[in-house]
């Protein structure tokens, strides 16, 4: 991932700056679950059970390296990880949960319709 890309298009590139970093399936998805606070990887994989490992590591390292989040490994046997938001992250509240009200309306409106 390009973590200096440069954006000088249109008056949408806010948006295609915002979704390269939080686009896919499954990073939406971990921001929200580490607004609750700090998850263990473990944790993460449960609350996600459609991810595979492989997978969720490599959106954990991408959310890492543009800032969004913070892992800390604590020198314990076996090795424990946490995830949490760094100020950057957290500053994408907002976004996450209208995202996630927007969703559940969605929802609601095709279940209205069927």
């Amino acid at each position: 991932m390009a973590t200096h890309q440069r954006y000088d298009c249109s008056e949408g590139c806010p948006v295609e700056a915002t979704l390269e970093l939080i686009g896919g399936k499954w990073k939406g998805v971990i921001l929200f679950h580490l607004l609750e606070g700090t998850h263990r990887f473990g944790e993460l994989r449960r609350k996600l059970p459609s991810v595979t490992q492989r997978m969720l590591t490599k959106q954990l390292r991408e959310l890492e390296e543009c800032g969004l989040i913070r892992r800390v490994v604590h020198a314990e046997v076996p090795p424990r990880v946490e995830y949490s938001l760094t100020a950057l992250g957290e500053s994408l509240r907002p976004v996450v949960l209208a995202l996630r009200e927007w969703g559940a309306a969605y929802r609601a409106r095709l279940g209205a319709a069927a």
